[in-house]
């Protein structure tokens, strides 16, 4: 989970279809602006281009009208965490509040070579909302069922493979002698590309980065 920042003012067609007996929350421009300000990705797991796309409320409405058609209130997530959600998290860090920087109260670790599990946890505890989010991403990349576990397990793969991906590229900038200037600034921007929120699994690539003194120096994380 990463920060990202929520276009306004909301678009018109929420009021308008609020007003109908059997009003659409997902009319109009509602989903390409999701799709563009959560940069096509869920925003809890970060699974970048998903195909099982969800309008996710982040309060649950339980047939809360307002709640319901609040632009503010409509994420964009994949089924797995969707249903993973569910109703039962909500006390969560909002990722569009950017005074809550995500990556600064939660740490994000995986390691791919050898085979971990994904480890998420509160930097500092007593937080309701840090550790109900540190609870649902463990659920998302753990499963909580026998279906839900196999989906975990289809994400987590995702997620190695990018941070394998990451590593190489942090393997070549610091360890690949012979680089003339233009190739390490070439792999330069693209560990930069990488760490940026558009970026799948960005929150574990950050901490990866905040872990090494060297990295941290030369590759400051940006607050978006």
């Amino acid at each position: 989970m990463i920060n990202i920042t929520k276009t306004q003012p909301a678009p018109p067609c929420l009021e308008i279809e609020k007003k109908k007996k059997s009003g659409n929350y997902r009319c109009g421009t509602v989903l390409p602006r999701l799709k563009a300000d959560f940069h096509n990705k869920c925003y809890i797991c970060e699974n970048a281009g998903i195909t099982n796309i969800n309008v996710e409320h982040f309060r649950p409405h339980q047939d809360d009208i307002d709640l319901k058609f609040d632009w503010n209130n409509l994420f964009y997530a994949c089924g797995h965490c969707n249903n993973t959600k569910s109703n039962k998290y909500q006390n969560l860090l909002d990722c569009t509040n950017l005074s809550q920087q995500i990556t600064d109260l939660i740490q994000f670790d995986i390691k791919p070579f050898p085979y971990e599990m994904p480890k998420i946890s509160a930097i500092q505890k007593g937080s309701i909302a840090v550790d109900e989010t540190v609870s649902l991403l463990q659920a998302v990349y753990n499963g909580t069922t026998q279906l839900k576990q196999i989906e975990s397990a289809n994400l987590r793969q995702k997620l190695i493979v990018e941070i394998a991906a990451f590593g190489e590229l942090l393997r070549q900038y610091y360890f690949k002698f012979g680089l003339s200037d233009k190739e390490k600034e070439r792999i330069s921007s693209e560990i930069r590309r990488k760490l940026h929120p558009a970026a799948a699994f960005t929150a574990f690539k950050v901490w990866i980065i905040k872990n090494n003194k060297q990295f941290k120096t030369d590759f400051p994380i940006q607050k978006y």
